[in-house]
């Protein structure tokens, strides 16, 4: 895609520097209804010097002097949340948890931006403070209810947007922009210091113009925080990366019927790349989970945004939205047995989800169905913003995390697809979607430029024979989600010998420094769940144990018996696993006959 990139912030320059460009930005592009509250420029500058005294005291600051913008439904300390009704407004004393991380790790908040009123639609243009035209076309919706943020991104201004997402708030103004939009299992980022839309689904989303760069804020946002009851950590197995070859789930095509030509077509050239690099592709019927989407809106579940603010809305205030209004006030009459009735649809929506899923390792879908113009939604403000949320509204009511990332084009302007997983599959939908968008997976990346992974809790692991890629026993490794992190090699320490086991394998005998030879591997990363489950399935004599490595570090690896090394045959003069086979390759070639 050419004609539609997000020309973002230059990251070589120093972090005041970068903010003065920021401002000249905002003023380049004049798009007022993009902000709610901007911060003066002097401010935003005193906190990037302070930056970079902190940058030069040489303190972990992962995310030093990347520029944010927040929607104003997240509280941020100093800022009034208005959550875009001017009569709501309220100080916070402290900054929502999600944004509290971010400026720990080093951003720096430019603002607080304009959304659809109380997160309440997917269109942009449900606010008193304008509506916010899409970055790379004014006369068309720049998608909601996290307009503002994900315009300011679009535009060039800031490298992250906070978002939420309850329908498809965090991936719809992507697609629209022309931008990533990660959102993770819900529960995942905390919910602290957001105005709720619908607390039990509600998500706290990240806007970037490239997928490392959301990633990362992604992992800086996650964990826990007491202070959300619905907050959730990862599970001790939890997948780190995606398989070499997955398998994708793709929608029938009477079931992309809604999306225009334009973007069926768009879809299908997406899911041709994937096939390409090997992945494989099954159709399944999703409908089930199109009906279940329907709830949000036109079910009971509505009823959760009436809890959030109808009280507030029944006295009438002069800056509410008259869409926005009518929606949560029509929710006032819903019935608990209603309420009951629709928890029961979705676990049988959650049900189906998961057995159509169980052979796949994510569903591929478009974000969308359309990018209607701002006049088409003043004229149809229900009916289109119904059909946005066609492919993402039912991704929290099913426990999901959904990954939204730029595809191509249709229709005049970027297309974006997601890659939908159950809860907790997140680092597998984030490594297809870097396959997606041309990027280097996580699993794959040269050593030292990964990002990290979102679960801080991870297991080193070294390999260094069978389990190697492209060696018989890699696939146990991927079932579990490792993900390879680089080429390694041990200290001068170890000696390796060749097993006479059925599949042929080497074991690793330390014998102390300077008695060996460094030995050739690769550093993979697993859960600490997951490497439970390797031990366990490790046939005799291979164990784990500490490996040190030629650096210095000691991780977890292969070792084996002396018993079993005195059995084997003593390959270390060749260095490694590999060079060893294809020395035994060579020599089998070269014997007569």
């Amino acid at each position: 895609m050419t004609r539609f990139v997000t020309p973002a912030p230059d990251r070589a320059l120093a972090a005041t520097d970068r903010v003065r460009a920021a401002y000249r930005r905002i003023a380049e592009v004049a798009r007022p209804e993009v902000w709610i509250h901007l911060r003066e420029e002097a401010a935003v500058l005193a906190d990037a010097a302070d930056l970079e005294r902190r940058v030069a005291g040489g303190g972990p600051l992962p995310l030093a002097g990347l520029l944010v913008a927040v929607k104003d439904n997240v509280d941020v300390a100093g800022l009034p949340t208005t959550a875009a009704c001017p009569e709501y407004a309220y100080h916070p004393r402290r900054s929502a948890t999600a944004v509290a991380r971010l400026v720990d790790a080093g951003a720096l908040v430019l603002g607080k931006t304009n959304l659809d009123q109380f997160a309440t639609g997917l269109v942009g243009t449900r606010s008193p403070y304008g509506a916010v035209r899409c970055a790379w076309d004014p006369a068309r919706v720049s998608g909601g209810s996290s307009s503002g943020s994900a315009a300011a991104v679009g535009l060039g201004v800031v490298d992250l947007g906070v978002g939420t997402d309850t329908a498809g708030s965090g991936r719809v103004p992507a697609a629209f922009q022309g931008i990533v939009g990660l959102k993770a299992s819900p529960g995942i980022v905390p919910a602290t210091g957001v105005v709720p839309a619908c607390a039990d689904y509600d998500c706290v989303t990240v806007f970037a113009a490239d997928l490392p760069t959301a990633r990362h804020a992604l992992a800086v946002m996650s964990g826990p925080d007491p202070a959300d009851p619905r907050s959730r950590a990862w599970p001790a197995d939890v997948r780190l990366a995606a398989p070499a070859r997955p398998r994708l789930a793709v929608p029938r095509d009477t079931d992309l019927a809604p999306a225009t030509p334009g973007y069926r077509a768009a879809f299908a050239a997406a899911v041709d790349r994937l096939v390409a690099g090997g992945a494989t592709v099954t159709e399944i019927d999703i409908s089930p989970l199109l009906e279940a989407a329907l709830l949000l809106y036109d079910g009971a579940v509505v009823a959760e945004r009436h809890a959030a603010v109808g009280a507030f809305l029944a006295t009438g205030p002069a800056g509410a939205d008259p869409v926005v209004a009518g929606i949560i006030r029509a929710a006032a009459d819903v019935s608990g047995s209603a309420f009951a009735a629709d928890l029961g649809h979705l676990a049988s929506a959650a049900a189906h989800a998961r057995a159509a899923l169980a052979g796949s390792d994510a569903l591929l879908l478009p974000v969308t169905t359309e990018h209607p113009t701002i006049a088409a939604v003043l004229a149809d403000p229900l009916g289109i913003n119904r059909r946005l949320g066609t492919y993402t509204n039912f991704a929290n009511l099913l426990d999901m995390a959904a990954m939204a990332v730029p595809a191509g084009e249709a229709d005049g302007g970027p297309f974006g697809v997601m890659v939908v997983v159950p809860a907790m599959d997140d680092h597998v939908a984030l490594d297809l979607a870097a396959r997606l968008t041309a990027e280097a997976p996580s699993g794959s990346a040269p050593a030292g430029s990964a990002p990290p992974p979102l679960s801080g809790d991870v297991v080193d692991l070294l390999v260094v024979g069978a389990h190697l890629r492209g060696q018989p026993l890699n696939g146990d490794l991927e079932r579990l989600g490792a993900r390879f992190v680089s080429a390694a090699a041990t200290s001068d320490a170890y000696r390796m010998v060749a097993l006479p086991t059925a599949t042929a394998k080497p074991g690793l005998v330390r014998h102390g420094a300077g008695l060996g030879a460094p030995i050739a591997g690769e550093l993979w990363q697993l859960s600490p769940g997951g490497l439970g489950r390797f031990l366990a399935g490790l046939p005799a004599p291979m164990g784990l144990g500490p490996v040190e490595l030629a650096d210095g570090r000691w991780v977890t690896g292969f070792c084996c018996s002396a018993e079993a090394g005195a059995s084997g045959t003593d390959i270390t003069a060749y260095g490694g696993w590999r060079a060893y086979l294809a020395a035994r390759a060579d020599a089998h070639a070269a014997a007569p006959g």
